[in-house]
């Protein structure tokens, strides 16, 4: 269906069409669901528009203009309603920390065709494949903060939603036939059950790729210099990475410059230094002076530990290569971590390990019980513990 085709999707901006659209989704067993952020646009960012589709219409949620979502919290915690995502996880993680809303039974149409090992699993590649559909991505780093939307922002984020549906239906048949519906069903669960609960926030300093090889003094430097870049972001409402970015940040702590000209030669254009030159230096000169940041220490795992991981990835690698899937779509690597760390001895202490994956447990269960008693991992000394935590 070409998209001029389409009915214009309905605008939801007010109270009263929030509620009208709530009471019209939880008539549905199946939606669609999509979400549009502007990461890319601002220092903090914030959830800027919802997509719904029905096999009725299609819907577009303003929730700039919305104080909240709550008429919408039943329809995503209803059982009964399966919610359809493609990649679900930033979608949850967003809709969780803006707002509090949990999805209760879901459907990643992304997550779908990664378990039936396909190779390009974006929506375009997808729907191309499946069903002979080209999707224009022009917009996909668009400000969706900025009102009002235009026409065709307006349209691209309709269809990122309208034609889900029968994608859903498409894949869920074919995981029916190559018998991997009942191995969806429960990763479609274990995502749901994250419900966007993402890692916990970190310094800044520590999420710099390089960062790890620093001295005390250099982290101090680099953490001078983070503090200052997000002050700046925040002030001017950019990321931060649009302010200086993380290259040209660690150049910085690793030539310790102390001129303009100093920091032009590291690559920084004439106008960051117009406006970001003095501050730099002067971070720079304040990370030579302030003691030393005292570097996070990380537990060094046990020997036993490291042997039983190693194993597992190893198998769950070679597991994977044997179905045509990647890895974690055998374990998860969470799974995977605690597993390792708890080693558990029968069924029953790994299905503990594992919640809600019957599948799972069945067709690996015992391989992985196989692969921990190998008799390539070392006996662990009984003084260490692995993770703080005791085995089984």
């Amino acid at each position: 269906m070409q998209p001029e085709k389409l009915p214009p999707p309905i605008w939801i901006a007010t109270p009263a069409g929030l509620q009208k659209l709530a009471d019209e989704l939880a008539c549905w067993t199946r939606i669609a669901v999509d979400t549009e952020s502007n990461s890319l646009h601002a220092f903090r960012e914030q959830l800027c528009l919802i997509q719904f589709s029905t096999l009725r219409a299609d819907y577009l949620v303003d929730p700039l203009a919305l104080e909240d979502l709550a008429p919408l919290h039943p329809v995503f915690a209803n059982p009964g309603i399966e919610m359809v995502f493609h990649a679900a996880e930033y979608d949850l993680l967003c809709l969780k920390r803006d707002f509090g809303v949990t999805v209760a039974n879901l459907f990643d149409t992304m997550q779908a065709a990664r378990i039936l090992g396909y190779e390009r699993v974006g929506l375009d590649s997808i729907l191309e494949e499946k069903l002979g559909i080209k999707l224009e991505k022009k917009y996909q780093k668009a400000d969706w903060g900025e009102r009002p939307l235009s026409r065709e922002m307006l349209n691209y984020a309709r269809l990122d939603t309208h034609h889900l549906l029968d994608l859903r239906d498409c894949l869920k048949t074919e995981l029916q036939n190559r018998g991997r519906w009942e191995l969806a069903q429960e990763e479609f669960v274990r995502l749901a059950n994250g419900n966007g609960n993402g890692k916990g926030e970190i310094p800044a300093w520590q999420r710099v790729k390089g960062a790890q090889k620093f001295s005390d003094r250099q982290l101090t430097i680099l953490q001078e210099l983070c503090a200052w870049r997000q002050k700046q972001a925040k002030h001017m409402n950019r990321p931060p990475f649009k302010v200086i970015d993380d290259r040209r940040l660690v150049a910085i702590t690793q030539t310790l410059p102390e001129t303009q000209s100093d920091l032009a030669a590291l690559g920084l254009t004439a106008r960051q230094i117009h406006i970001y030159g003095n501050e730099i230096l002067k971070a720079v000169g304040r990370g030579k002076l302030t003691p030393m940041i005292n570097r996070p220490r990380a537990l060094r795992p046990n020997q036993a530990f490291l042997d039983r991981l190693n194993v597992l990835s190893e198998w769950r690698k070679a597991t994977g290569l044997k179905t045509g899937v990647e890895s974690d779509i055998i374990l998860p690597k969470n799974w995977m971590h605690l597993i390792a760390e708890r080693n558990p001895k029968n069924l029953n202490d790994l299905a503990a390990l594992m919640p809600h994956a019957p599948w799972r447990l069945e067709q690996y269960g015992e391989e992985i019980l196989k692969v921990l008693a190998t008799k390539y991992i070392k006996a662990e000394p009984t003084a260490k513990r692995s993770l703080n935590t005791k085995d089984n």
